[in-house]
């Protein structure tokens, strides 16, 4: 971890109010990892007081991505840099996901912006000859991440709440199909989301491997301010520095319910 200015690269809009941002970090890109993010002041001026939090996307060579929602103040400001901008970066933070050389078959759900670090996990996973599915629920067509995005050897499956495209329906009933095939399991989006996955793992596939990566308001990203504080059958975890990833089978869920998908997920703070 370390305090660093990244220089902006490019700004590509991908999706409706949703950017990749390409940084040049030098060093921190080279010890990144998928699920770590970045604390970014996002402004010249005292305000927003807070640095916010953005998961990593991809990792190319000195150069880390960003896929950012553009729904609060910090969020617009860093969808409107251009290249040659610089940000004044705190990370990379927190632990990210781990791939375990006996999983051969992994199975990755992503719900909305959730999508982000599970892309960067699966590029990592197929270099070392890993199978990868990944998942994606969204609201609508529109709200898909992109296919153009994505590696050729990923076997991509979609569900929509409005059935524009894919599956009509929860990311659900997609994820059951495929518990059986799959080794380990990776999530990263809303609370509800993960929480279904570990009621449907807890039910059928108790002994598997799963990781999710959390998402808290969080406000030093150090792990002094305790405001991103989840329970754990460990007792209370800081999601910033003990996380931001967790074995499924540890988090104690707050609210479980049939949704698997859906227009949120992480990036998508303000």
């Amino acid at each position: 971890m370390k305090l660093f200015t990244a220089t902006v690269l490019d700004n590509e809009r991908i999706m409706p109010a949703t950017n990749v941002l390409t940084m040049g970090a030098g060093r921190a890109a080279r010890s990144a990892a998928p699920g770590q993010f970045l604390h970014i002041r996002c402004g010249d001026a005292a305000a927003p007081l807070l640095r916010r939090p953005m998961s990593i996307y991809r990792v190319e060579g000195e150069a880390i991505q960003l896929m950012i929602r553009d729904v609060g103040e910090g969020s617009a400001w860093l969808v409107r840099r251009q290249p040659g901008d610089e940000l004044d970066c705190l990370g990379p933070l927190g632990h990210g996901f781990r791939l375990d050389a006996s999983a051969r078959n992994l199975l990755m759900v992503g719900g909305g912006y959730g999508v982000a670090p599970l892309v960067g996990l699966a590029e990592r996973a197929i270099r070392r000859g890993s199978n990868i599915t990944l998942a994606v629920g969204a609201a609508t067509s529109e709200l898909v991440f992109p296919t153009r995005l994505l590696p050729a050897e990923v076997e991509y499956l979609v569900a929509t709440d409005d059935g524009s495209v894919g599956y009509h329906g929860y990311v659900t009933e997609l994820v059951r199909d495929r518990l059986a095939w799959a080794d380990a399991v990776y999530a990263c989006g809303p609370v509800p989301m993960m929480a279904a996955l570990a009621r449907i793992m807890r039910e059928g596939a108790l002994r598997k491997q799963g990781q999710v990566a959390m998402e808290e308001r969080m406000g030093c990203a150090m792990g002094v301010c305790l405001g991103c504080v989840i329970e754990t059958t460990r007792g209370p975890l800081r999601v910033c520095t003990e996380g931001p990833v967790f074995d499924i089978h540890r988090v104690v869920w707050r609210e479980e319910a049939p949704h698997l998908g859906g227009a949120h997920g992480r990036n998508g703070a303000a």
